[in-house]
């Protein structure tokens, strides 16, 4: 059998087309597939606004600076993410604070957060960068309350997540990256993810003047629009007004996302059905350990997990990972936390600060989960992971 990866894009012959139409187009970047990308994707998340940049870490970095993140900045986040998710705040001068996370699915716990914002007077914290961890929704109407009482904003991190979604006290579905409990969220479309364009990302939010931020910063502060310049030498004039960044997108990548986007939902329901699989396989195989599904992204039968990853966790996970890479299974592990980081160290963190998330590391695979994963491919999988555990 041939090598298994733990996640991989799927690339067919309409996204070939799509891409090279776009090539012998007039624009290759700064073109109409930008736009054309980001109301699509508006639309499919349930968004007023979709701004697309470079990657999932560049649109990250918009968000704090669109919030005003800098060196008076106190943000709290999970050490359970890429670090990206934490980095963002230290581009901008501001302080990181984690906090631990629930052990039965890995995502931040609003109840710690809510502890450690209250442990402190009000105004000492900025915000909160929750993570749709694997593609699990965070229960934002949660951390939305806690914002709310203590004046923080909060960026949604919905890399793991186009199409998940969580149910809100008023029994009302609530799409990861809507805009309803976040004033902003990101997501990335790097080759394993639900959306693939090689590298890129999007923010989305419902607010216009952080749209507006958005779309200056991520073109090196400048601006075109009439209305906004300070003077106007003729049609050729533009005039940088803040500090901001290349953080652009071309228009073939975003050829290439238009064209993914048609077939997310199939995808989605693809990544479900895999993992209804690794569900039964492994539901009565002592040793194993599934992650929950957040409560509130369960309905009835259905699930509002977007299952970018499937993760187990098992005593022996080092060996587990040797035993699924002779076999040419390349399982991965999600993710090393982030306080143990040697630059997180050196800001102060140590080992043991969080032992719940390390807790978790200690155990933590991620198995095969991409939409074109076969039947025999699942099976031989499952099979290698019982043969091992049941040793």
């Amino acid at each position: 059998m041939k090598p298994i990866p733990y996640g991989r894009q799927h690339i067919s012959e309409d996204d070939i087309q799509a891409v090279v139409e776009t090539l012998t187009s007039d624009f290759l970047t700064q073109g109409p597939k930008v736009a054309e990308f980001e109301e699509a994707f508006a639309a499919y998340v349930g968004a007023r606004y979709a701004v697309a940049v470079s990657n999932g870490t560049a649109a990250l970095h918009l968000c704090t600076m669109a919030l005003g993140v800098n060196k008076g900045s106190r943000v709290i986040t999970t050490p359970i993410t890429f670090v990206a998710s934490a980095n963002c705040v230290r581009y901008c001068g501001g302080e990181v604070e984690f906090s631990d996370i629930d052990p039965a699915t890995a995502l931040l716990d609003a109840e710690k957060v809510r502890q450690l914002v209250e442990s402190k007077p009000k105004g000492y914290y900025s915000g909160i960068i929750p993570v749709d961890f694997a593609g699990n929704p965070v229960n934002l109407e949660e951390f939305r309350k806690l914002a709310d009482e203590h004046g923080l904003w909060i960026i949604e991190d919905a890399a793991h997540s186009p199409g998940g979604y969580f149910i809100d006290s008023k029994g009302e579905k609530q799409r990861c990256g809507n805009g309803r409990y976040a004033d902003l969220a990101i997501f990335s479309f790097h080759p394993v993810k639900h959306i693939a364009t090689g590298e890129g990302g999007m923010v989305t939010t419902n607010d216009v003047e952080l749209y507006k931020k958005l779309l200056l910063y991520r073109t090196h502060g400048i601006t075109r629009e009439t209305e906004l310049l300070e003077e106007n030498h003729g049609g050729w004039y533009m005039e940088m007004q803040e500090l901001g960044y290349n953080y652009r997108i071309p228009d073939m990548l975003c050829a290439l996302g238009l064209s993914q986007l048609e077939r997310a939902d199939a995808g989605l329901a693809r990544r479900r059905g895999i993992a209804r699989v690794y569900d039964q396989a492994f539901a009565e195989v002592s040793g194993i350990q599934v992650l929950q599904t957040n409560p509130a992204a369960l309905q009835e039968d259905h699930t509002g997990h977007a299952y970018h990853l499937y993760v187990i966790r098992v005593e022996d996970r080092k060996g587990l990972y040797d035993y699924l890479r002779e076999h040419q299974i390349y399982a991965q592990v999600h993710y090393i936390p982030a306080h143990t980081m040697p630059y997180y160290r050196s800001l102060g963190y140590s080992k043991g600060d969080f032992p719940l998330a390390e807790s978790y590391y200690s155990e933590c695979l991620s198995l095969p989960m991409y939409p074109s994963l076969t039947q025999q491919e699942q099976e031989f999988v499952i099979g290698k992971v019982k043969e091992f555990v049941q040793k």
